[in-house]
């Protein structure tokens, strides 16, 4: 009864103050955000048309590929517009359920951003340790199951912190030192017991999201071993170029989302604006560099972009 109570607390909205301690360079940081945030639309949106219209790269892996770029414009998109309004404008306020569709999103979305580096790193295992049996494994059927279900997966994962927030009365600041709503940084500012949030928060998308490198790891290992035995140069270097793409995108997204999930839950030395500074990279670096580092490491899409661009010089 007491917490019904409380829970009354919950109808205002809440303040996102920006990056503590660099206010007075907000607008300086906004122009290298703005730029990285158009590329990523931009090399995004370019990524998913070419898939859409070209039935060349109508296969698994560039279903995936385009799963994963729609996935990064939501990632993207659901945390830098209202960063950027914050640098440009000052504080801004945010309502309490755009603070849940806002955490809610951007957790979903690193968890199914994970999900579907497995189900490409599958994809390469299938590809080059089984080619004969590609066709017969990853038929449309098996795709769209692989899809339904890590949709379904991330969703189920992150949708109970949606509700563990939402039971919780704030009744002290509403200020959020941040530039967008996350779990336990909105957790934090509850004038009630938060252990349960904390832990959920931690522990069940983290082990979900380190069993997922594990697979990775132990998916890559096979295909090293594989491509090793493989009797063509050519075809060694082909088969690690395909990989060394996938290996890249695969760092640049774990690296700073564990750095910036680890010091916010044991990080108590960091420095406040380093690490909120450091979660705004990861939210924007690796949705802008993906596109790029396909485009760039895939003869297929690295053809299709020049003949785009080519076509519409001669216009």
């Amino acid at each position: 009864m007491a917490t019904s109570n409380l829970s009354s607390y919950d109808t205002g909205p809440f303040t996102l103050s920006g990056i503590p301690g660099l206010e007075q360079y907000h607008v300086w940081i906004s122009i290298p955000f703005c730029f990285v945030y158009f590329v990523a639309v931009m090399c995004n949106s370019i990524l998913l048309y070419l898939i859409v219209v070209d039935h060349s790269l109508h296969a698994p892996m560039f279903f995936f590929l385009s799963m994963l770029a729609l996935t990064d414009l939501i990632l993207s998109t659901t945390c830098v517009p209202k960063t950027l309004s914050i640098f440009w404008f000052g504080p801004q306020k945010i309502s309490f359920p755009g603070c849940l569709t806002q955490l809610f999103f951007l957790h979903y979305s690193f968890v199914l951003d994970s999900a579907i580096l497995l189900a490409m790193a599958f994809d390469r295992y299938v590809a080059i340790c089984s080619p004969l049996r590609y066709t017969t494994i990853l038929t449309p059927k098996a795709i769209v199951k692989i899809a339904v279900g890590i949709s379904l997966r991330s969703f189920c994962v992150f949708v109970p912190c949606v509700f563990l927030v939402n039971r919780l009365p704030f009744c002290r600041t509403r200020l959020i030192p941040h530039t967008y709503c996350e779990h336990i940084g909105v957790a934090r500012l509850a004038c009630a017991d938060i252990s349960i949030n904390i832990w959920y928060g931690f522990s069940v998308p983290i082990m979900t999201v380190i069993i997922d490198v594990i697979l990775i790891a132990v998916s890559y290992a096979l295909i090293l071993s594989a491509v090793f035995r493989l009797p063509s140069r050519d075809a060694r270097q082909k088969a690690l170029g395909t990989c060394g793409s996938h290996v890249c995108v695969i760092l640049m997204f774990y690296i700073p989302a564990f750095f910036s999930i680890l010091a916010h839950r044991f990080g108590h030395n960091v420095p406040r604006t380093f690490h909120i500074m450091f979660a705004n990279l990861y939210v924007i670096i690796p949705p802008a560099l993906n596109p790029i580092v396909y485009g760039v490491k895939t003869k297929q899409i690295r053809d299709k972009v020049v003949l785009l661009f080519s076509k519409r010089s001669q216009l």
